[in-house]
């Protein structure tokens, strides 16, 4: 490792061991006790990472001075293999050390805001935009994640013009984030006569569930219309003006929830939707003042950038940030295999991440 990084390990150590008798100690009550655990939760990890680092070393030290004092033969070669073993496995633990320092994304715990629209392709961008978001409820589903309907406008045909669901649980953010974007679909459409492949695009937008305390909404920024909620084709499903849309005039954001019965409920949810997309219009603010670190990253999250094509005809699925195809789209669309693409942009994101900061 590098000397600066060994450094900066020796200083968290340093800084670990003061917080320990710290927080041992009987003069820290209150906000400062709350402040101090909780840096101390933050570090363990990192130091744990650190001290099997400097196990590992010791213990090849001392088989090293084995395997070069020639005294006893057969000790000799004994410790000659487990320095192999040994050496092929530093790099793992120097590995796991530094991704361990790398800066945590403070949304990754948080719930997230699913959003899936219709792009170019007419209905058969409604038809796949539809196929999307029931991969993403599988694929919460084997998660053991909640997945609730937030709003839902359909098309006669059984495609949906755009959805949107809260899924709950452990990490769901961190593990959805780099969906975000446009996924395209190739393949010929049930209503295709001759055969032919077409292409067609849905918009996944994937944001950190944003809590009260996250962003203030005042009042006077709403203008908030009534009206009945309508099904596919416009037919009316409701008799009351229990649909609500909501315009927030400083950003010209415009949220509607019709999937509840009552007004009341309708509002709750086109606010918690709103607020969401409110956070992470401010978490793109900071993202771009750090434009030199995101083009390290593997994902922008921007709507606009292409990410995936799914090509039915030849069972094949490609991620273009990473290149990366697999040929089982049928396990992908049921959740089953979405993990190998995810696990595999994470891998990607981190090398690029270590290259920043070791660069």
């Amino acid at each position: 490792m590098e000397r600066s990084l060994e450094a900066h390990l020796e200083q968290l150590l340093r800084r670990h061991a003061e917080l320990r008798e710290a927080l041992g100690g009987t003069g820290i009550t209150g906000t400062d006790f709350a402040r101090l655990s909780k840096e101390y939760s933050e570090l363990s990890p990192i130091v744990d990472g650190i001290d099997a680092l400097h196990r590992a070393r010791d213990e090849l030290a001392s088989l090293v001075e084995i395997a070069q004092s020639g005294e006893d033969a057969e000790l000799k070669a004994l410790a000659e293999d487990e320095l192999l073993t040994l050496r092929a496995g530093l790099p793992a633990l120097e590995q796991k050390v530094k991704l361990a320092l790398l800066p945590k994304d403070a949304d990754d715990e948080r719930n997230a805001i699913l959003e899936v629209r219709a792009g170019t392709g007419g209905e058969e961008a409604a038809l796949f935009a539809a196929d999307l978001f029931r991969m993403y409820q599988r694929y919460a589903a084997l998660r053991s994640w909640r997945f609730e309907l937030l709003d839902l406008s359909e098309t006669g045909l059984g495609g949906f013009k755009e959805a949107t669901a809260l899924i709950s649980g452990a990490g769901v953010f961190a593990r959805l984030k780099f969906e975000s974007g446009v996924h395209r679909v190739q393949r010929i459409p049930e209503t295709e006569a001759s055969g032919r492949i077409h292409t067609s695009a849905a918009t996944v937008a994937v944001l950190p569930e944003a809590e009260e305390v996250d962003v203030r909404i005042d009042e006077k920024d709403l203008r908030v219309d009534v009206f009945r909620a309508s099904g596919p084709g416009g037919q009316s499903v409701n008799t009351t003006d229990s649909a609500v849309r909501i315009t927030h005039l400083p950003t010209g954001l415009v949220v509607i929830q019709q999937d509840e019965k009552s007004q009341h409920k309708n509002k709750a949810k086109a606010l918690k939707v709103l607020r969401s997309r409110l956070y992470e219009m401010e978490r793109q603010a900071r993202d771009n003042a750090r434009a030199a670190q995101r083009k390290s990253q593997v994902g922008s999250g921007d709507r606009s950038e292409r990410i995936r094509t799914y090509n039915f005809p030849q069972g094949r699925v490609t991620d273009h940030r990473i290149n990366l195809t697999l040929y089982k789209i049928d396990k992908v669309m049921s959740g089953e295999a979405l993990d190998e693409i995810i696990d595999a942009i994470h891998t990607e994101d981190q090398a690029a991440r270590l290259a920043t900061v070791e660069g």
